[in-house]
């Protein structure tokens, strides 16, 4: 199979050839797909390639900022070992790769024979899909939009949950500000604001919830759980398919999510490369 490998720092032009594979398989697909819509309105440095296979593009690598890891669409080892050689041969040296479990190992293994370098898996992920309306939680509250008066106490929040998971992408106050005009933060209320949760926007149908964050002082009530339930349901309720990813080093939070009725749909993985 001749693979073509094209770079790009324009994710208008990737998403505009590449619209055909990632509308395919929407769920598996939805991060890099949201990802280069979230490029396009909001502009940053990155580095995008593109893999054909005669006049079929078969995967899509996205790495933006230019100091994370990439992101993969699912891809055959084939498909994989034709973009490490044209990245490495590019003399770009990438932190990582995350993806599709699978593509990610390929990818990783091809990179650490290509480049002599080590990879290690350092998280793995369970991408889940909300498909029943699982058991009710019993927690007292609501949900609710955020709005401009929550700014503040959202900025607070974004920041600790940043510096929580160890990964700050965007400045909170930019990120609080980008979610509130869209309307995609929302918060469980119990007399005060207990829990937030992030939807994304739509793409192929698909949103994926996210930034599910509560202060520690609130934590191990059912307010994260309850949020995530109540965004879920709404979500679906609209007509879009709902998804996230978790952390399978917490075994916690899966089992939540498979009880409030979320169904696993595949695993992904986080390679970083020394």
């Amino acid at each position: 199979m001749d693979i073509n490998v094209t770079f790009s720092e324009d994710p208008a032009w990737v998403l505009s050839i590449a619209r055909e594979l990632l509308t395919s398989q929407p769920v598996l697909h939805n991060m890099i797909h949201s990802l280069l819509h979230a490029r396009i309105a909001y502009r940053e440095p990155g580095r995008f390639w593109v893999g054909a296979c005669g006049d079929k593009i078969v995967a899509v690598v996205f790495q933006s900022p230019l100091t994370f890891a990439a992101d993969l669409t699912p891809m055959d080892p084939n498909v994989a070992a034709a973009i490490v050689d044209a990245i490495a041969d590019a003399g770009i040296a990438l932190p990582g790769v995350s993806g599709e479990a699978a593509t990610a190992a390929s990818f990783a293994g091809q990179w650490t024979e290509r480049c002599k370098s080590a990879a290690i898996p350092f998280q793995g992920q369970r991408i889940y899909e909300f498909l029943d309306w699982g058991d009710r939680t019993a927690v007292r509250g609501r949900l609710r939009k955020a709005i401009s008066d929550d700014r503040s106490l959202m900025v607070s929040w974004t920041r600790a949950f940043q510096d929580e998971i160890g990964v700050h992408l965007t400045d909170p106050e930019i990120l609080v500000d980008r979610w509130l005009r869209a309307g995609q933060l929302w918060l469980w209320d119990d007399g005060q604001t207990m829990s937030m949760a992030v939807g994304r926007e739509p793409v192929a149908g698909v949103v994926r919830v996210s930034g599910v964050y509560t202060p520690p002082a609130f934590r191990r009530h059912g307010y994260a759980t309850a949020c995530v339930q109540g965004l879920s349901e709404s979500i679906r309720e609209a007509g879009y398919r709902c998804i996230l990813y978790t952390d399978l080093g917490n075994p916690a939070s899966n089992s939540i999510y498979r009880r409030i009725g979320y169904r696993a749909i595949a695993e992904a993985l986080r390679y970083r490369f020394e």
